[in-house]
């Protein structure tokens, strides 16, 4: 399995996990110190790489790796991301190029250069992490990494229609997390509140573990909080719409 983020948060979180449970793993982040850290941690056949995967030839290189190291891949979790602080009025032109750098073309880079090798083995299994704001964007100074966000799910379906045509066993599954308590306000572009100081959060433990049982599942489309969909739904229909 190869693990993208994987020096803090819930790249770290999961791979922690995945180590107990006896995967092979290669974690990759561009941070090599934290992501040593990480690696420390974890027992068994855990490896890392950094790169900096907004770059394409770094994204190829990283599956490379991958295949030379196990033989084989099995699941790619793309889970990169940044947020930003600034609401839609203030947005600059490199605001809106960093969001979708981050989120949305790291994602498209795992899941273009992993899936010729899925395709070879005819089974694969991609995890793209998305957001709670990706369904619902009202978190106003969030703006543009909604709006990335939405972006990551329309792809993320896409690319699931396109190749189950010809490939049903390889799939493309989408999880959204609500608040985490990771350190993902502080580096937010511009800065931005502490996520552990922000109501109804959840550890990046418990994320993890809903990965961890979407590997297992291989389920397309997953929240990671009890309540998530009826909090959509609801959110939709106070617009007058259907979710």
């Amino acid at each position: 399995m190869v693990i993208t983020g994987a020096s803090s948060g819930i790249g770290a979180a999961l791979a922690e996990l995945l180590a107990r449970q006896g995967e092979s793993l290669l974690l990759v982040a561009r941070r090599a110190e934290a992501l040593e850290a990480v690696v420390a941690k974890c027992q068994g056949k855990v490896q890392a790489l950094t790169a900096d995967l907004t770059n394409r030839a770094e994204v190829r290189r990283t599956v490379s790796a991958a295949v030379e190291r196990f033989g084989q891949v099995d699941v790619w979790v793309n889970n990169v991301g940044q947020g930003i602080t600034r609401p839609p009025s203030q947005l600059s032109d490199e605001d809106v190029a960093a969001m979708m750098r981050v989120n949305v073309m790291t994602a498209l880079y795992g899941c273009q250069e992993i899936l010729p090798h899925f395709i070879a083995r005819r089974r694969g299994h991609i995890i793209n992490l998305s957001s709670m704001l990706g369904r619902i964007p009202h978190a106003v100074h969030r703006s543009a990494y909604n709006g990335a966000k939405h972006f990551l799910n329309a792809l993320t379906a896409n690319f699931r229609t396109e190749v189950q045509a010809s490939h049903p066993d390889i799939q493309f599954s989408l999880i959204s997390p609500g608040v985490v308590r990771t350190e993902f306000g502080h580096n937010a572009l511009h800065g931005g509140p502490d996520s552990w100081q922000l109501p109804d959060s959840q550890s990046a433990e418990e994320v993890a573990a809903v990965i961890a049982e979407v590997i297992e599942t291989r389920r397309p489309d997953v929240y990671t909080r009890a309540g998530a969909r009826d909090r959509v739904v609801s959110y939709f229909s106070a617009l007058g719409q259907d979710p």
